[in-house]
């Protein structure tokens, strides 16, 4: 990879990796797209984006922890079934001409969610989900973190919100959580990618690291998240129709 495209990319994955941390979010479908923008290989594109998962989503939990906005029996009763099923993603090998469409309409899904930002009701009570919800939704979210190199915080956050499963700060730090055991499931599924990960990743990690602690002091207030978090998701839809049309 040449200097000057290690620079653009890890440029760009600073600024998600901001964004994204604001909420608790590891940033690894933004930086699914700057790799396909990019026209990374599709066999380092998943590796990749779960290592940097693992140093933004883990900062964000001890953030979240310190604070103590994290419950841990909600993560624990989403993460018990994602958990596996992200573990047997990551051992499923998926040829490019498939991971390709794939990644692609995940951006899209993704965008769209970036797009639409839910508001919680005030007046709503907080119950948690039952166990008939979470189990299956852990394992879904949790299945397609693994194949696609992702957490799958970016859908788990709407639903805790619309079905009032939680408040949003508590949110915030469930789908951190989240995403952290994904990751570090997808990437045990499957250490024969960590083969594929690219030379240049102390570079991205150190990017992703400075760009979360940018993130993490900005905080909510300090920016007009909705609207950037906006932009980012035609990104993610430029990214993701390269990688259909391929």
């Amino acid at each position: 990879m040449e200097p000057a495209t290690i620079f653009w990319v890890a440029s760009l994955m600073a600024i998600a990796a901001a964004l994204y941390s604001t909420v608790g979010h590891g940033g690894a479908s933004a930086y699914l797209a700057i790799m396909a923008l990019f026209a990374i290989e599709p066999t380092v594109m998943r590796p990749t984006a779960l290592a940097l998962n693992l140093v933004v989503a883990g900062f964000a939990v001890l953030r979240f922890a310190i604070a103590r906005q994290i419950n841990v029996r909600l993560a624990a009763l989403f993460a018990v079934t994602a958990a596996p099923a992200a573990f047997v993603g990551g051992m499923i090998t998926i040829p490019p001409e498939y991971y390709r469409p794939l990644v692609g309409i995940f951006l899209c899904l993704a965008a769209i969610r970036l797009f639409w930002q839910p508001r919680a009701l005030a007046e709503r009570a907080v119950k948690p989900p039952p166990l008939l919800i979470a189990a299956p939704a852990g394992a879904g979210l949790g299945l397609l973190a693994g194949l696609t190199g992702t957490g799958g915080g970016i859908f788990l956050s709407p639903l805790i919100i619309l079905f009032g499963w939680e408040e949003p700060r508590k949110t915030s730090g469930v789908a951190a959580t989240f995403i952290l055991i994904n990751s570090i499931a997808g990437l045990a599924g499957n250490l024969a990618s960590v083969r594929s990960l690219p030379s240049a990743l102390p570079w991205f990690v150190a990017a992703v690291a400075v760009g979360a602690l940018l993130g993490t002091w900005l905080g909510v207030d300090r920016l007009p998240r909705a609207r950037l978090l906006q932009c980012l998701g035609f990104v993610l839809v430029i990214a993701g129709g390269k990688l259909l049309l391929t």
